[in-house]
Formats: C-alpha cells, structure tokens, sequence
C-alpha cells in the first residue's frame, strides 16, 4: 500500500492578529514535519483571521498579511503547505489559498464561489477566481479548494475529479449554527462518493464576535465514509494516511459549471517513498444536539472575552433561569475565579430568588457582592414623583429598577475592568421583553440568541454533564419565570407560553413565514399578530444591544437584518 499522510490544522486565528497567526502556522508546520507528513493544510483567511470584514479595506493589512506568507512559504521545507491568506492583483483582492513547498511559492488558488448571504459578505470584498489546479504532491494528484466551493456539486470538485485528482484538500472558516455540522459531512460524505476520492476538509475553531467555528475538521475515503474526525470546538492537528492505491467508484458524472474557466497541473514534489511510523488516526465522536450548542456558547464567550483582552466577568444573578445558565457557561468558559457575580435586591425580589443564587454560587465557587437598590428605587421614584403625578403606573415605573441595576453593574464594570455579561435570551430578545438601559446594559450577550425553551435543555444537560455537577438548582429550573419587577408578576403575565411562543417565532423570524402561512400552521391569528407586532417594533432595542453568540441558523444582528424605520406588515 503507498500511502500520502496528510495533516490537517485545526487551530483558533484571531482577527487582524497577523503574527499571533504566523506564529501558530510555524508551530503547526514544524508538528507535521515531525509527524513526517506529505501536507498539512490550515484554514481559510488563516493569516488575517476570518472574517476580516473592513479590515480587508486598509492596503497596510492586505501588505501585511502577504509579508506574512513570505515567512510561511520559507519555513515550508521538507512539507508541502497550504494556508489561506488575501492575495491581491492591481486593485483587486482574492480569498486564496497558498501552497508553498521547499522555501518556494508554487500555486495560488483564488476562492471561486463567493457567499453573500446571511453572515456572509464575500462578494463586498473579493473577487471571484475561475481556475482550478491540480497539484502532484510526492505523486498524488490533490485538488485544491475553498470552503464554499465545495457546497456545489458542478464546482471545483467536478472539475479537479475530470483533472483526475485523487485528493481534495477544502480549508474553511465555516461558523456553527446547531445541526449544521451533521448537515456538512452528509455533504461531504456525497462529495467524496459521487466523486470516487479522498476529501480533506479543515475547519477553523474558535470564537470572532458573534460567530463560533466549531473545527469538526474531517477526512474521508472515496466511498463516504469518514477515517478521520477531530473533535469540535478544540484545536487539533488531525493526521491520516491516504491508501492511494485504493480504487473507489466514481459515480455521477457532473457538468462543469460556468463560473470555472479551466484548470492547470502543478508538478510540487518529486515521490518519495517515506519510511515513517504508523500513526493513531482519530475519529472524535461528536456531542449531542444540546451538548454541541452548549459548547459553542462557552467556547464563544471565552474567546471574546479572553481575545478583547478582559480577564473577568461580572453578572447579575437574579436567582431565574437565565442568569444561573449564563454564570455557569462563564465558569465552564473562564474558571470560577474570573466570574464575579452580583445580587441586587428590591422589594419584588423574592426569598427563594435570593436563596436559589446562594446555593449556585456555592456549588460553582464564585464570588457574589449583594447591592441592595431599596434606597436607590425609592430616591428615583421621589425624583419622579412630580413628573409622573396623576397617572396611572406602568411599565416606566417597573423598569426604574432594571436600569438602577444596569448602572451598578456599569459602574462596578468601569471600576474594575470587569465585562458585564448580559443574560436575555432570544424569546424575550425577539419580542422586545427586557428593558433598554436596564437588563440590556453590558457587554457581551451570551444567550440572545438562544430560545428559552433551549435555555431549559441546556440547563438539564449541564446539571447531567458538567463539573461539578448539578450546579443549577432545580427550583431555579422548576419553577415560572418573573421579571420580579411588581408583586408575584410572572412572564407568562405578559408574554405567550414559551412552548408556543418559541413555535412562533421560529416560524416568523428563522423561516420568513407568513402571516397566512402562520395561521395555516395552526397557530391563532391573535397570537400570530402579537408576535409579528412585537419582533418588529422592538428591532431599534435589539440594535442597541449588545453582541451575542450565533447558535440558530439565522440570528439578529449580522444574520437578520432588517430596517428600523419599516411599516411593512405583511398582513
């Protein structure tokens, strides 16, 4: 059997941080040298991080992204490399990938299927490549591509398998969203079958912003099936031999599709026949539905606090559901010594509320501060008092105490250096149920993107799963949620059941569905109103808050994008 050992770099790049970048490919080149691979290849847009958005704007970043590749291209030796990077002709700019053998450049390969839909937005920047080389590596044909261009069956694939490539090596920065990554090797598992050859597929890992990179990086043989898997939301340099003599069916033939103008043939490396030890080939089993989204959310929030240069959190513990999820996802993320926890205290807080945050706290290991705002409350109601004379109380009043608990929070933060972590999940994000100012004030939003009834499924799982364990009291999972904000209020008080309502919201916000198509789910009009009336209104609040993880298939924000100023109904 001749083998071709390929490596596959599963690392975490952070944006714009070039030389931190440079630096982990130069650790990785030297591991698969000394692993005697033929190839290792990295992720898309490594050097720059993805996605480098605007940044991709300023001549000095493309430059330095390039000089770093120099230095790349001089510590190939002995390995072929392949690493993304931004490559540029004239005024244009490419997302490429380079391949570098020996001290020597010896192919670019410019990104031919740009995305430019939900968080994607490719075709602001780069331009389109056309052709599709072939690359002879230590004798084996290996086809090279990026990321969205191996989603199409008529792609590069097609045309590099004609070219009589044996293996495709893909790179990407493909973000997580739940049940994507089974969606993605299902892909590549067809990809690899229909086309009767190996695929290496390398993803980045880590959290940019909103967005978190799962790896899931996978190799797989010609018949579908995978012989290698790192495991998800961890760096790894994932290693398998390619038995290249193995013939696979080559199943559909598939036309060329037109935005690729040809191919071409690289000669790289001589063969050599290689005598190297037998290496473990891993294949990581991957986590569960709710174990792989809860892993993201820590993942995305120790990445964003950690690469924006902040060391500790701090969050209001209200004794509810999504606060105790939100504090125990930053321990997991950051270790109980950099999570601060606060408890601020009115005269609607109840017993059990106060009681449920010190059990919690206690298990976890963290440090709580209680601030009572009794004072607070009553000096601003007494400020307000002439102003809101003879009217009837509302919502206004309720929310005095949501915004004194967002300047304490604000002022401990500044003093301290301490990043708030707000703690509204999507349900109430999507209708508008948390207070400007108030709750909404913070940094990072950890769980907006989440559904409540989610929230409950993560809990359950942490309670099962994590160390230690069964840190979120049952009553805190058990019992109705209250804002807490007037007497023995509850938010089915003011909002549609969380079962229902999380129905609905999925219909209208992540499917674009109808009114009348709503209604035709079986849902009632009235219900159905209140929710389109509600998410529309509220998207200048949700403008206004803070950033979040992306872990639905379309989010607020970067994902969802819709007018503030907008008197479309749709019914």
């Amino acid at each position: 059997m001749r083998t071709f050992r390929l490596a596959l770099a599963q690392v975490n790049p952070t944006v714009g941080d070039i030389a931190g970048n440079l630096n982990i490919v130069l650790e990785r080149i030297a591991e698969a040298r000394d692993n005697k691979a033929d190839l290792v290849a990295f992720p898309e847009l490594m050097l720059t991080g993805y996605p480098p958005e605007d940044l991709l704007m300023k001549p000095s970043f493309i430059r330095d992204n390039q000089a770093a590749l120099e230095k790349v291209i001089a510590a190939a030796k002995g390995i072929t490399v392949i690493t993304g990077f931004v490559d540029s002709a004239g005024n244009d700019i490419f997302n490429a990938a380079a391949v570098a053998h020996d001290g020597q450049l010896v192919g670019k390969y410019h990104k031919v299927h740009l995305p430019n839909y939900g968080v994607f937005d490719e075709l602001r920047y780069f331009k389109p490549g056309s052709v599709c080389p072939i690359y002879t590596i230590n004798g084996v044909d290996v086809g090279l591509n990026i990321c969205e261009d191996i989603w199409f069956a008529d792609g590069p694939v097609a045309v590099q398998r004609e070219s009589n490539a044996r293996v495709i090596v893909n790179i990407n920065g493909s973000p997580f969203n739940a049940g994507k990554r089974a969606d993605r090797e299902l892909m590549l598992s067809n990809r690899a079958s229909d086309n009767g050859l190996y695929i290496g597929y390398v993803n980045m890992v880590g959290g940019q912003d909103e967005l978190v990179f799962d790896g899931s990086s996978v190799i797989l043989d010609g018949n579908g099936k995978a012989i290698a898997r790192a495991a998800q939301f961890q760096e790894e340099l994932l290693i398998a031999d390619l038995d290249i003599e193995q013939e696979f069916p080559r199943r559909v033939k598939t036309p060329q599709t037109k935005a690729i103008t040809g191919t071409e043939h690289i000669d790289v490396s001589d063969h050599q026949d290689i005598e190297r030890p037998a290496i473990e080939t891993r294949i990581a089993e991957p986590l569960d539905d709710i174990g792989e989204v809860y892993q993201a959310l820590v993942l995305g929030t120790r990445d964003y606090v950690r690469k924006n240069g902040f060391t500790k959190v701090l969050i209001s513990l209200s004794g509810g559901i999504d606060s105790s999820l939100t504090c125990v996802l930053a321990v997991d993320a950051l270790g109980a010594e950099n999570v601060e926890g606060i408890t601020m205290p009115s005269r609607y807080s109840s017993d059990g509320s106060v009681s449920d945050s010190e059990d919690m706290v206690k298990i976890l290991g963290i440090t709580m501060h209680t601030l009572p705002i009794e004072s607070v409350h009553g000096a601003m109601e007494g400020s307000l008092e002439p102003f809101f004379a003879g009217t009837e109380p509302n919502i206004a009043e309720q929310n005095i105490q949501a915004r004194i608990r967002g300047n304490l929070l604000m002022a401990v933060s500044n003093k301290f250096n301490w990043l708030v972590l707000t703690t509204a999940n999507k349900s109430e994000f999507a209708m508008g149920y948390s207070t400007l100012y108030g709750d909404m004030a913070g940094g990072f939003a950890v769980i907006n993107d989440v559904p409540k009834t989610l929230v409950y499924k993560l809990c359950d799982w942490r309670n099962v799963n994590g160390v230690p364990a069964g840190p979120i009291p049952q009553n805190v999972i058990t019992k109705p949620p209250s804002a807490e904000l007037k007497p023995d209020q509850r938010d089915d008080d003011d909002l549609p059941p969380y079962d229902l309502l999380d129905k609905v919201l999925a219909a209208y916000v992540e499917e674009d569905r109808s009114y009348e198509e709503m209604l035709g789910m079986g849902f009632e009009a009235a219900v159905v109103e209140r929710v389109m009336r509600s998410v529309d209104r509220n998207e200048f609040k949700r403008r206004q808050g803070a950033v979040g993880i992306k872990i639905t298939p379309r989010a607020f924000g970067r994902d969802r994008r819709m007018p503030i100023v907008n008197r479309y109904r749709g019914h």
